[in-house]
């Protein structure tokens, strides 16, 4: 399945969540762990995909994230970071 990619990238989260997540002393590991609790596979690997805007994010695992890291959607947007 071909996607389309916004200014070169699969999406616009990757950056806002890498920063959200470290300042919360996440690792991917942890936060991939966290999700599957949740029953969403997200590997370390999907990830870093995710952060380095390599790969797209589903609706649910948006949830999860936002879930897991006690944050809004909105957080991730706004200010957007993306280049």
């Amino acid at each position: 399945m071909k996607f389309n990619k916004y200014n070169d990238s699969y999406n616009i989260i990757g950056d806002k969540l890498k920063t959200i997540r470290e300042s919360l002393n996440f690792s991917q590991e942890k936060l991939s762990n966290q999700l599957a609790l949740l029953g969403i596979t997200l590997y370390q690997s999907d990830i870093y995909k995710i952060e380095h805007n390599e790969r797209t994010v589903r609706d649910f695992e948006l949830w999860g994230i936002c879930t897991v890291l006690k944050i809004k959607a909105e957080d991730l947007f706004y200010p957007n970071t993306k280049k």
